[in-house]
């Protein structure tokens, strides 16, 4: 398991619920196998390869980290699609080189 990390800063601290409302939609809608309209091309890589899609946000900086998991073959794929993508005004713009790393632990705790 790999997961692919970015980092966004100068989000809108008001429309952060909102925009994590829509995207719930928009994955919702890749879970069922039919991607919502308008969805960019790249949105059908993403329901393909991205297994796992976790996203951290700080609302009082206006900053977020996506991390999106994904098999050992897809990593590069899904990585090529999310940087073909521009967030939307407001939701911030990625600070930086996306990064992939190998997951080499993942426990969980009662």
């Amino acid at each position: 398991m790999y997961v692919r990390m970015a980092r966004f800063e100068g989000l809108d601290q008001s429309r952060i619920d909102e925009d994590v409302a829509e995207m719930k939609r928009q994955m919702g809608a890749g879970r069922s196998g039919e991607l919502p309209d308008g969805a960019p091309d790249e949105a059908r890589a993403l329901m393909e390869t991205v297994k796992r899609w976790v996203q951290l946000a700080d609302r009082d900086k206006g900053t977020a980290i996506a991390l999106a998991f994904c098999g050992s073959g897809d990593a590069r794929r899904a990585d090529e699609a999310l940087n073909a993508m521009s967030p939307d005004n407001g939701q911030g713009r990625r600070v930086g080189a996306a990064e992939i790393y190998e997951v080499v632990l993942d426990e969980s705790f009662g």
